[in-house]
């Protein structure tokens, strides 16, 4: 959705916006030809391999980027040390990028045989391997219900402890057999492959992503200045529980009781919805990457 995403964002000729996810630089790159030289597009990812591609992929543009290393929930004191008070726009694409899935070799998918490993930032130390060693049956348990909706989590948390006990649990290519070992045969005749909400719900509790997200969200208001635009891009229904309850909050106005004949509680929403849904991607753009077909993108206005 590169094109809902950046006129969402409303690019002109010098303003400064934030991509808090580089990923392969396709908003990034669009946004750097609509602010020109006189804007500053700050890129972020906590993936060092992203900021490497976006040096060289982006090396054009070196006149008006700035790019960091780090996790975007650190945008606060990014803006503070680069002594910018606020933006005029932010994107964020949630979703997994390619070279994650298919060039990482961190083990992100289940499609190749890969070390247990997820970490978005391989500066630290926590990895899939480690979660799946160290966590007992209910801990488990609770990663693959709340991260990943898993609906037989019980059944593969207490087959991981179990395979654990004889084996070395290192690769993905062990865990999705085991999983798909684990589960009823009812389970196994699914659009998705078995082991895809076990993978996601493993990815997510490695890198924090859920409560990044959260702690990010609460200080965006802070972040933009008035008119500015805030546009996130999300793939699955945890992240955009998350960001459409911002939303909802950003834009609520009084809180009193009802019963108060006067409002007291003086509420200024901080944000308003550009639309009031999010939006979907187009048949054509399914049709022709179907990695799409979940995408949901909310667009936000400071007031």
């Amino acid at each position: 959705m590169l094109e809902e995403t950046i006129a969402g964002l409303a690019c002109m000729p010098g303003h400064v916006v934030v991509d808090c996810t580089l990923g392969g630089c396709g908003h990034a790159r669009a946004v750097c030809e609509r602010i020109g030289p006189e804007g500053i597009l700050i890129g972020i990812d906590r993936d060092a391999e992203a900021i490497e591609n976006a040096r060289s992929a982006l090396s054009c543009y070196q006149d008006r980027m700035r790019l960091i290393h780090e996790d975007f929930s650190m945008l606060p004191s990014i803006l503070q040390q680069m002594h910018i008070e606020g933006v005029n726009g932010i994107v964020m694409d949630l979703g997994m990028s390619r070279h994650h899935l298919e060039g990482s070799k961190r083990g992100f998918s289940f499609q190749k045989d890969e070390p247990l490993d997820m970490r978005m930032d391989v500066r630290q130390s926590v990895t899939a391997e480690k979660l799946l060693q160290t966590l007992n049956e209910d801990e488990l348990t609770d990663v693959f219900h709340s991260f990943g909706e898993e609906r037989f989590a019980r059944r593969i948390a207490r087959a991981v402890v179990r395979f654990r006990q004889k084996h070395l649990l290192r690769t993905t290519g062990q865990l999705a057999a085991l999983v798909c070992e684990a589960l009823p045969a009812k389970a196994k005749n699914q659009h998705i492959h078995p082991a895809t909400r076990v993978f996601m719900a493993l990815r997510i509790a490695v890198n924090q992503e859920l409560e990044k997200l959260d702690r990010f969200l609460q200080a965006v208001p802070d972040l933009l200045v008035s008119g500015g635009r805030l546009c996130i891009l999300s793939f699955h229904s945890l992240e955009d529980r998350i960001v459409k309850g911002y939303f909802r909050q950003w834009e609520g106005r009084c809180s009193c009781p009802p019963d108060l004949p006067k409002c007291i509680c003086n509420r200024i929403s901080p944000m308003r919805p550009v639309y009031r849904r999010a939006l979907r991607p187009s048949a054509d753009e399914i049709a022709k990457n179907p990695l799409a077909r979940s995408t949901r993108l909310r667009i936000a206005e400071k007031r």
